[in-house]
């Protein structure tokens, strides 16, 4: 059989299995779907050592092909990384059911009473690298909001994936839920995401959650919509109103807790009128934790700091390198932000309400902040028990992309016998 063909033929199917559960799914009881989630919690706890297992045959596979360090981590899966994916299935079973959600509630004066409320989007395709925990975030996401589920991950991580995917099924099949409802791709060749892209009978919204290549490659070839996760070119600006002591413990933490996720701090840029005052006292901090730090001009002076060229403006490390400029106020940072940065997440460190409120007013990130860590930038730690991915487009869905961002609405439109003149 042709390779291609295969592929299409594996693609349709597990599309059509998809489209079928969707429809089920889409008046699932809320007790079942959350029961579906407990369970696969529970089975991931339990199977724990098998999931680890399969994670090593990855981590020993990606070292030997030179994976960098930061997606090393990405694809890394321990004692604790295991728990945290079975608490965030729980929590997301803890939730609202965000299906059925009145958004609105009117009469017309025609006597019509019209509701708007939230509904399954249908089908949804997610493209992951790396990370393995995106298989039950994913899943359990797409399952919360009523939608099927058809998970893509890298070749890097497909055995890991596999044992996770294996939980999810178990949970779906003891709450009497289609096991279709959450399939993942059984195959790493590259064909299946060039399917995936195009199978608009099947598919009603890609969610790309991996590098430029990827993301670059799903924007171009998808006639699919998508939710486009770009690059975290995350700035973290430091204002002369900054208080000195958060800011040493804000960046840190921003730039070294992880490096290899989309909300770790990549540029840090700081109000001349603060270094002329107060030096740079975080850039000795991070040099010392072992980052290597770009500066300008202004900063080379200082120990460690290595100078930056043009390519690091706008870059995206994902390792323990950070880029570093002064610029003239929050106006030079706003500037510098809209020129290098991809609307993902910034920081503004101020004591200072009118700079907060211009640094907010005044940029179109996904996420914006003041006054605390960048590495916040996860649905998990904004409430939302997990997260999908971050998307940095302007339509439908932005920034963390809960179980409530992966529905849609329809009206509800009741009257009388009424009729139109």
């Amino acid at each position: 059989m042709d390779g291609n063909l295969g592929i299409a033929e594996l693609m349709t199917g597990l599309g059509a299995r998809a489209r079928e559960a969707s429809r089920e799914l889409a008046y699932a009881p809320s007790a079942q779907k959350d029961a579906a989630l407990r369970a696969a919690a529970a089975a991931i706890t339990e199977t724990r050592d098998a999931i680890l297992a399969a994670n090593a045959e990855d981590m020993a596979v990606a070292t030997a092909a030179g994976l960098s360090g930061a997606m090393l981590d990405r694809l890394l899966l321990t004692d604790d990384r295991v728990a945290a994916m079975a608490e965030g299935l729980r929590a997301v079973a803890a939730q609202a059911d965000p299906v059925g959600q009145v958004l609105a509630d009117w009469r017309q004066p025609n006597g019509l009473h019209i509701r708007r409320v939230r509904t399954p989007i249908g089908v949804i395709g997610v493209i992951f690298e790396s990370r393995p925990n995106v298989t039950a975030d994913a899943g359990a996401l797409c399952l919360k909001a009523g939608n099927a589920a058809i998970l893509r991950g890298g070749s890097e991580s497909l055995r890991s994936a596999r044992a996770i995917h294996a939980a999810l099924v178990e949970g779906l099949r003891a709450a009497g839920l289609p096991e279709a409802a959450i399939q993942l791709v059984p195959t790493s060749d590259r064909a299946a995401v060039g399917a995936m892209l195009t199978m608009t009978d099947f598919i009603d919204v890609i969610v790309p959650r991996g590098g430029k290549g990827l993301v670059g490659r799903v924007r171009a070839e998808a006639r699919v919509p998508v939710f486009a996760h770009l690059e975290g070119i995350v700035h973290v600006y430091v204002d002369r109103a900054a208080d000195l002591a958060k800011a040493r413990k804000v960046i840190l933490n921003a730039k070294t807790r992880r490096t290899g996720i989309c909300g770790a701090a990549e540029c840090l840029l700081i109000d001349r009128a603060f270094f002329e005052a107060c030096g740079a006292p975080f850039i000795t901090d991070l040099v010392e934790a072992g980052v290597e730090v770009r500066g300008d001009d202004a900063l080379q002076g200082l120990p460690g700091v290595v100078p930056a060229d043009d390519a690091d403006w706008g870059r995206e490390y994902l390792d323990m390198i950070v880029a570093a400029r002064l610029v003239e106020g929050v106006d030079g940072a706003i500037a510098h932000i809209r020129r290098y940065g991809s609307n993902h997440t910034d920081c503004v460190l101020t004591e200072d309400d009118a700079v907060a409120a211009r640094f907010f007013e005044r940029l179109d990130s996904a996420i914006l902040m003041r006054n605390a860590s960048t590495q916040f930038a996860d649905g998990g730690e904004f409430g939302m028990g997990a997260e999908i991915g971050i998307a940095t487009g302007k339509l439908h869905a932005r920034g963390p992309v809960g179980a409530e961002q992966l529905t849609s609405f329809k009206y509800l439109v009741e009257g009388d016998g009424a009729i139109r003149a």
